[in-house]
């Protein structure tokens, strides 16, 4: 006879990676509200914000690509293209980032490591050559700078004979999480809030159907925080930015449907799915709440990408199937765009091979899987509802937390994300060394410590020619209108009211660079240096 099998003995406590308790079942009386009664595509969206989701179009598959030069960016995004993907999204690197020409001493080391060089409009016009921007739709992920990127966008599009109502995308322009996780901030926060809404002015007087921001959870996620303090800060910094463009005179009905955000999606399945949907919901209920927005207004339009910090440098190929997982987790959950990550990119930019079968990870979940048959097919899961329920609760405590201190950007300058935060990513790095947490390939499984891991490769050839070429830019334009149009920028940051976006556009025309637009906007408006 053999022995009955017997289960392993419970731990006393199972939770979240966000610390929310797990109960060994669910059932009805874990479940507060429900969804029984909501339809997806009606208020407040919990289960979608379309009716039929991705039974009537599948999830934008925009994959996140840049690379040291225009021209390698340029030939990966057609290659993406002919696999099949349905948008861009462009990575640039820290000096672009952070407002500096490529052959700024700064600069040394950094150019073209984490996306593509762009020191002038010209830079950005190769990245799109041979593209056509009234065919394609564009994120580009750029924060302190992002203005002065959407220009270099208006003009290329210009120059190509589009017009600025054909042009679609989104520019991330989410400058309040770079002061409290990712650093690439160059202002202090009253202008940097400035140029954001100006922006926001511009595409609306454009009439540009064009996301002028993105606000990004991601980031924040990816310095260390919980998927509670994902959803609670990124919405912080979201009403944040609604409540000044709402002073500054726009409508909450033009501004809100045009604002998009941007999630990370994690290993943990069901925790992760349950966050999109509850914060769909509260998004919805906050939106109604403080600016007695429309349906419209109400939707959480996002966009997912797998989360960076997950991947490992040790035993690579695992993490082919934490993109999978995490990639499911985000189509369950309802997003509207999706990046899913090569398996190569803990130590470099993705290769040609691991970035195309990142682009097949979704359309085999999209094609194969069976997951975009139905809508919502997690509603009704006691333990997804209980998730789901959960996070918007709990969430709701931090956000009335932020707005005890006077809002996103007064909690900014007291240093409460900040602390908040680190103190997530540091209790996160306590459990993984004592093995609470376990990472396959890292702390357990793990295999033979001198195996040879992946190694970055070396950009020093490829800055000394973004260099030259920067070099060559400033002796080829007309001297006399490029310091025109630097003084026409000064006099306009240094006056309050003055709007931003057409003075920096005509320095853009005039061959400015990156760098000395940020110079004349740091000379009138100074550096934020960040609290003690």
């Amino acid at each position: 006879m053999t022995d009955e099998p017997r289960s392993a003995p419970e731990r006393d406590e199972h939770r979240t990676p966000s610390g929310l308790p797990v109960a060994p079942v669910c059932g009805p009386g874990d479940v507060r509200g429900g969804t029984a009664g909501e339809h997806p595509g009606g208020f407040p969206f919990t289960r979608g914000i379309h009716p039929s989701m991705y039974r009537g179009r599948l999830w934008t598959m925009r994959q996140y690509a840049g690379f040291g030069t225009a021209a390698e960016t340029n030939a990966r995004f057609r290659q993406l293209l002919d696999a099949g993907q349905s948008g861009l999204s462009v990575a640039f690197d820290l000096p672009t980032q952070m407002g500096y020409d490529s052959d700024a001493k700064v600069a040394d080391g950094e150019v073209g490591r984490t996306g593509v060089a762009i020191d002038t409009v010209d830079d950005l016009a190769a990245v799109f050559a041979g593209i056509p921007l009234d065919r394609v739709s564009t994120s580009m992920t750029i924060n302190a700078t992002a203005a002065i990127l959407l220009a270099m966008y208006v003009v290329v599009a210009e120059e190509q004979g589009v017009s600025r109502e054909q042009i679609r995308g989104t520019v991330q322009n989410d400058v309040l999480k770079e002061y409290i996780a990712r650093g690439t901030y160059i202002f202090p926060l009253e202008p940097s809030l400035r140029l954001i809404t100006d922006a926001f002015r511009f595409v609306i007087d454009q009439r540009m159907p064009f996301n002028p921001i993105s606000i990004s959870g991601y980031h924040m996620r990816e310095a260390g925080c919980t998927a509670v303090q994902e959803i609670a800060f990124t919405f912080a910094n979201a009403l944040e930015y609604l409540d000044r463009a709402v002073r500054a005179g726009l409508a909450v009905s033009a501004i809100a449907p045009r604002i998009s955000f941007f999630f990370a999606a994690h290993n943990d399945l069901f925790e992760e799915a349950a966050k999109f949907r509850a914060a769909r919901r509260l998004w919805a209920r906050l939106v109604r709440e403080h600016y007695d927005g429309d349906d419209e207004s109400c939707r959480l339009r996002f966009h997912t990408q797998t989360g960076g910090s997950t991947l490992t440098a040790q035993q690579p190929l695992n993490n082919i199937v934490r993109v999978a997982v995490q990639a499911l987790a985000a189509v369950l959950g309802g997003t509207q765009s999706l990046h899913t990550n090569a398996y190569d990119e803990a130590l470099a930019l993705p290769t040609e091979e691991p970035a195309r079968l990142a682009l097949r990870t979704q359309q085999i979940l999209a094609h194969e899987s069976g997951v975009a048959q139905t809508v919502d097919p997690l509603g009704g899961s006691y333990y997804v509802e209980h998730l789901t329920d959960t996070l918007e609760r709990e969430a709701r405590v931090l956000l009335d937390q932020v707005a005890s201190l006077g809002g996103a950007a007064r909690a900014i300058e007291t240093g409460y994300f900040q602390q908040a935060i680190a103190q997530a990513a540091y209790q996160y790095q306590c459990a993984l060394e004592r093995g609470d947490v376990v990472v396959v390939g890292v702390n357990r499984y793990a295999e033979d410590p001198g195996a040879p891991i992946m190694r970055a490769p070396d950009y020093s050839a490829l800055e000394a020619a973004q260099r030259a070429r920067v070099r060559q830019a400033r002796k080829r334009r007309d001297q006399a209108r490029w310091r025109r149009a630097l003084d026409r920028l000064g006099e306009a940051a240094r006056a309050e009211a003055a709007p931003m976006m057409p003075a920096i556009l005509e320095a853009v025309r005039a061959r400015a660079t990156v760098g000395e637009i940020s110079d004349c906007l740091r000379a009138a408006w100074g550096t934020y240096r960040p609290p003690v």
